[in-house]
C-alpha cells in the first residue's frame, strides 16, 4: 500500500457515512460488512451512521428553510423535530455543527 493512500477501513468507513449522508439508494450497506471484517467495532459503526444520518437531515432543514423563505411560504413548525437552523450570517462563536441527538461531534 502506498504510504499515502488511506487504510481500506478508512474508505469503507467514508464510504458509509457518504452514502448515507447522500440517501445513495445502496445505502452503504456493503461497507458495513467490510468494516465488521476489519474488525471495526459495532460501536464504532453507529457513531459514523449516526454522525452521516445527523448530517443528512440538518442539510434538509437547512434546503427546506431556505426554500420557505425564497417561497415565502410559512410552514408552522412540528412539535417533534427541532426547528431548521437559521441561514442567518453565523456569529463570530458559532460552532461548525452541532452534535447529534446522541451527543456524537460531527466536526
Amino acid at each position: 500500500m502506498a504510504e499515502s493512500a488511506l487504510h481500506p477501513s478508512i474508505v469503507a468507513l467514508v464510504s458509509l457515512a457518504a452514502n448515507i449522508a447522500a440517501s445513495h439508494p445502496k445505502k452503504g450497506l456493503c461497507q458495513i460488512e467490510r468494516l465488521r471484517g476489519f474488525g471495526i467495532s459495532e460501536e464504532q459503526i453507529a457513531m459514523a451512521v449516526d454522525i452521516a444520518r445527523h448530517i443528512r437531515d440538518e442539510a434538509g432543514q437547512m434546503l427546506d428553510a431556505a426554500f420557505d423563505e425564497e417561497a415565502k411560504l410559512t410552514v408552522a413548525p412540528q412539535t417533534a423535530v427541532s426547528p431548521a437552523p437559521t441561514l442567518d450570517k453565523p456569529s463570530a462563536k458559532a460552532a461548525c455543527c452541532t452534535p447529534t441527538a446522541k451527543g456524537n461531534a460531527c466536526c
